[in-house]
C-alpha cells in the first residue's frame, strides 16, 4: 500500500550566516522525510457485473482514501449522502502493479443514484495543487448546495477562533515529519477539534474531512467551522458549502471568487488568521464577542 511519507537521502548545504561570510560552505548527506504523493483513481458506477468506469484521478497523499473518494463525490454534487453509496473499497490497480499499489477506489452507487456522466469536456484529472483544473467552465464547478448555510446562526467568539490555528498545528503529525502537507480541521463552535486530515493537496484534505463526516452521518455540518492551513480558494469554499459548513477560516488569503461565493452562500469567511488578528471577508455577524 502507498505510504504517507518516504525517507530519502539528501545533500544538506549550509552557507552560514553573515558572520561566516567567506567561510567554507558546509555540506553533509543526511536522511530526510518527504510527503508521499501518488495517483488515486476513483471508479464509480451502479451495482452489477463488470468493472466500474473511471471517473477521476487525483494526486494525493495515501491514507483515508475511502473518505477522500466519498468526499470528492459529495462535494462535486454526484452524491448527497453516504447512503447514496452501497460500497466503497480499495482495489487493485493495473495488472502490471507489482506489488499492488491499492491506488484505486471502486465505488458502487445505490439504485436511486444516477451514474455520473463521463463528459470529456469535464475532465476530473486533478493535481495536488488544484482541485478544479480541467473543468470546462466556472459554471461547471459552481454546484449548488442542498444545505442552507445562511440559516445557520452559529456564533463563535473571535478570541476562541484566534486560538484554533495552534490547535490545528499541534495535530499535524504528517507536517511534523515532512513539512510538506496541507491540513484541514473541523471544529465545533466551542472549539472542539472533531477531525483533522492532511494531504499534499489542500482540496484532498478537505474532501477527506467531508468524506469522514458523510460516513459518520454528520451532514449537514451545522454549527461547525472548517479551518485550512493554507489559502481559501473558490474550490474550498464550494466544498464547505456542499457539506453545510457555515464558517470557513484560512491561515492565508482568500481569493476573490471565494469571497463572492461565501457572500452568496451566507457563509462566514475569515482569512489571515494569524496570532491575534484576522480579516473577516463575509458573515461577520457570526463572530460575536
Amino acid at each position: 500500500m502507498g505510504r504517507a511519507s518516504e525517507r530519502r537521502t539528501v545533500l544538506r548545504i549550509d552557507v552560514g550566516d553573515e558572520t561566516d561570510a567567506g567561510g567554507p560552505t558546509r555540506r553533509v548527506r543526511r536522511m530526510d522525510t518527504v510527503a508521499g504523493e501518488e495517483p488515486l483513481e476513483i471508479r464509480v458506477g451502479p451495482a452489477g457485473p463488470g468493472r466500474r468506469p473511471p471517473l477521476a484521478v487525483t494526486m494525493r497523499t495515501p491514507g483515508h482514501d475511502i473518505d477522500l473518494a466519498i468526499g470528492f463525490l459529495l462535494t462535486e454534487g454526484l452524491i448527497g449522502a453516504a447512503d447514496d453509496v452501497v460500497t466503497a473499497q480499495l482495489c487493485a490497480g493495473t495488472d502490471t502493479d507489482t506489488p499492488n499499489t491499492y491506488n484505486v477506489v471502486d465505488v458502487t452507487l445505490a439504485e436511486h443514484v444516477p451514474p455520473p456522466e463521463t463528459d470529456p469536456a469535464r475532465n476530473f484529472y486533478t493535481t495536488s495543487s488544484c482541485g478544479v483544473c480541467g473543468k470546462a467552465s466556472i459554471d461547471a464547478v459552481r454546484t449548488r448546495s442542498r444545505f442552507d448555510v445562511a440559516a445557520d446562526r452559529t456564533a463563535l467568539a473571535p478570541r476562541l477562533l484566534a486560538g484554533l490555528p495552534d490547535r490545528l498545528r499541534a495535530a499535524q503529525q504528517g507536517f511534523d515529519r515532512t513539512g510538506g502537507l496541507h491540513a484541514a480541521g473541523l471544529f465545533t463552535a466551542d472549539g472542539q477539534l472533531r477531525v483533522v486530515r492532511e494531504d499534499v493537496g489542500r482540496h484532498n484534505a478537505v474532501d477527506k474531512v467531508i468524506g469522514w463526516a458523510a460516513r459518520e452521518k454528520q451532514l449537514p455540518l451545522h454549527g461547525h467551522l472548517l479551518l485550512v492551513s493554507g489559502r481559501a480558494s473558490f474550490e474550498l469554499t464550494q466544498k464547505a458549502w456542499m457539506a453545510g459548513i457555515p464558517m470557513l477560516a484560512a491561515i492565508s488569503a482568500p481569493s476573490s471568487l471565494a469571497v463572492a461565493l461565501a457572500e452568496e452562500a451566507g457563509m462566514t469567511l475569515v482569512g489571515f488568521l494569524r496570532g491575534s488578528t484576522m480579516n473577516v471577508y463575509s458573515g461577520a455577524e457570526r463572530l460575536a464577542d
